[in-house]
């Protein structure tokens, strides 16, 4: 049987090594450092950039924090000897251009080169969130993200509340909620941010009492205003994500033509008796709400929920896949909606998808943001672009 002294060799036999001015020089190049050390030794310095997975996570989550196994890796640890055994394993794996960086983070530091105390969640947030560190797309640094990430939801209603629900539950640091009506008790059939208690309160202070006491880690901005011309570009910017829970054409165009001038992803949800529908308008990656839907229809053809009705619990599926979107939207994980959308009909219980595809007549795109003028829009929602 083999002594780990032998092991160790043996794994060096098979491997590069490079010195700290060696693998200085590689990150200056463009290669990646790879950080193995274990979460306590990371949490009180770490080389700024690098990329951090315990040693003993390594095999389950490098496909997924780093999936080109082309990619040109310098892996560390504190001296160099779980670093060895890492690069060793990279290669059984397919990840053929890493190299093991002899002397580690101490010789590192201790020749003084750049080194700081990484941002890490503290214990709380850890045991709160522990589930998703548990998920290699996720883990610690997708966890900060969210805690930065700044979310905007248009109403408080029946999309709105499953919708905020889930991305406060999720972490999501910064939630802004725009709404001007009151609680009804007819609302408590389906908006579930809100209580019998709060029957004539109004919506975003009864949001954002239910929000903070689900997770106090989280920022609700309140914004008790109707959306207009004359405030939703004020509204909108320093938002990552904004969730569509409008109930009006109107505000849903206007919504389109203020977020492509801007560049903000759409999460755009919509519910009718038993069908809802979901997409992600990213005017930067692809279609948005006027390729769509270049006009808006009669509104014989389009009743709202106050005239047609809902199933209570279609907005809860509908709002929670807006979630789940923007969270994707977040993190830059897995596939969003961008040109499909999604229809889910409730009775039949089936989902379809339908591809979107940008129209070359609609002049309201991220490439003339300069030439949209945002305004007050009439029945037939037709944009308004200044000539070239």
């Amino acid at each position: 049987m083999a002594s780990f002294r032998e092991l160790l060799q043996a794994a060096k036999s098979e491997i590069r090594e490079v010195d700290t001015v060696g693998a200085e020089d590689l990150l200056a190049a463009g290669w990646t450092l790879l950080d193995v050390r274990e979460p306590a030794e990371y949490e009180q310095g770490a080389v700024p950039g690098s990329i951090h997975i315990p040693r003993g996570q390594l095999e389950s989550n490098i496909e997924n924090r780093v999936p080109d196994r082309d990619a040109e890796l310098v892996v560390m640890c504190a001296g160099g000897v779980r670093s060895a055994f890492a690069v060793q394993t990279l290669h059984q794996l397919g990840y053929d251009h890493a190299v093991s960086m002899d002397g580690g983070f101490n010789k590192w530091k201790d020749e003084g080169r750049d080194w700081n105390r990484p941002r890490t969640l503290d214990a709380d947030q850890r045991n709160r969130y522990q589930r998703h560190l548990l998920v290699p797309e996720i883990g610690e640094e997708g966890q900060l993200k969210l805690l930065d990430a700044k979310v905007l939801l248009l109403g408080a209603g029946g999309l709105g509340s499953p919708a905020a629900l889930y991305l406060a539950a999720a972490g999501v640091g910064t939630l802004g909620i725009i709404d001007m009506d009151v609680v009804d008790e007819s609302n408590l059939q389906r908006q579930i941010l809100h209580n019998i208690d709060r029957v004539g309160d109004r919506k975003v202070d009864s949001a954002k009492k239910t929000l903070t006491a689900l997770n106090p880690d989280v920022d609700v901005v309140t914004y008790d205003t109707r959306l207009g011309a004359d405030n939703i570009m004020d509204v909108l910017e320093g938002y990552d994500v904004v969730v569509d829970g409008a109930d009006n054409f109107p505000s849903r165009y206007l919504l389109n033509d203020a977020s492509v001038k801007l560049g903000i992803p759409v999460v755009h949800g919509s519910i009718f008796r038993f069908e809802g529908q979901i997409t992600v308008f990213d005017p930067r990656q692809g279609p948005t709400y006027r390729d769509m839907l270049p006009e808006a229809p009669p509104a014989e053809f389009a009743p709202s929920c106050a005239e047609a009705g809902v199933l209570g619990v279609l907005p809860g599926i509908v709002g929670s896949i807006q979630a789940l979107e923007a969270i994707k939207l977040v993190l830059g994980i897995g596939e969003p909606l961008r040109g499909r959308l999604v229809a889910f009909d409730a009775l039949e219980m089936s989902f379809r998808e339908y591809k979107l595809r940008v129209d070359p007549d609609n002049h309201v795109t991220w490439e003339n943001k300069d030439r949209i003028e945002v305004v007050e829009l009439d029945g037939l929602c037709m944009p308004t672009v200044a000539p070239a």
